[in-house]
């Protein structure tokens, strides 16, 4: 049994996208889907005293209409050091920053990346570490691709050996199941739903928000507010 999770990369995710990494065996980044402005690909959210920030990292867009995330470039470098700044404003008072900071502050000052693709797969890869997630990461490029919605995850999904196709509950607007059983592939619904709430700072508690909020405000005991991983 194997079991595999298909999803474009985000921007410093928030706590449920690693734990569908951690529920699955290979989780496979769907880049070579169309960009979408807007979206979570390139930005995240934070806790602040004033609420809810958005934190973008700009990408090359003008004229691109129909470029893929992985075919994303950024937008100069500028950015790197206003979001780490913006952080440090924001989490410098949390329990366990030091500890946090340690290892984040170089993915932005010092992480040189030309691509949206490759800038997300590096912090999600270094965030699965300190949360001991060890499943395989790969690339929707590092398999061949069929047309059809269900019929190319199924297809994806089948490539890497998988038996179990884990998915989002917002795709159950577009997958055709019968196309996954046709595979062989038994098709299960992740649920977000049921999340314990955590001390945060600045205010009314916010689930949605990047994960880095939770990893500042708990440390190693993150995994306790998690479902898939464990301390």
């Amino acid at each position: 049994m194997k079991k595999v999770a298909i999803v474009q990369s985000n921007y410093i995710p928030w706590k449920g996208y690693f734990d569908l990494i951690a529920a699955v065996d290979e989780f496979i980044l769907y880049d070579d889907m169309q960009y979408t402005r807007r979206d979570w690909r390139n930005r995240n959210q934070i806790k602040t005293p004033e609420g809810l920030r958005w934190l973008t990292v700009p990408v090359k867009v003008k004229g691109r209409y129909h470029q893929t995330i992985r075919e994303t470039e950024l937008d100069g470098a500028g950015w790197a050091g206003l979001h780490w700044r913006t952080i440090v404003q924001n989490y410098r008072r949390a329990p366990h920053f030091s500890e946090i900071a340690s290892w984040l502050e170089p993915l932005y000052l010092t992480g040189s990346y030309s691509h949206l693709s490759d800038l997300n797969r590096g912090f999600i890869e270094a965030i699965c570490t300190y949360l001991h997630v060890t499943t395989v990461i790969s690339n929707s490029w590092d398999y061949t691709l069929i047309e059809g919605k269900s019929e190319r995850l199924a297809h994806l999904c089948a490539k890497a050996g998988g038996t179990e196709y884990i998915s989002g509950p917002a795709a159950k607007n577009y997958l055709d199941e019968q196309v996954f059983a046709h595979e062989g592939i038994k098709l299960t619904w992740f649920d977000y739903a049921g999340y314990p709430e955590y001390r945060q700072l600045w205010g009314e508690f916010s689930h949605g928000v990047t994960i880095l909020d939770l990893l500042f405000n708990c440390g190693r005991a993150a995994p306790r507010y998690m479902r898939n991983c464990r301390i």
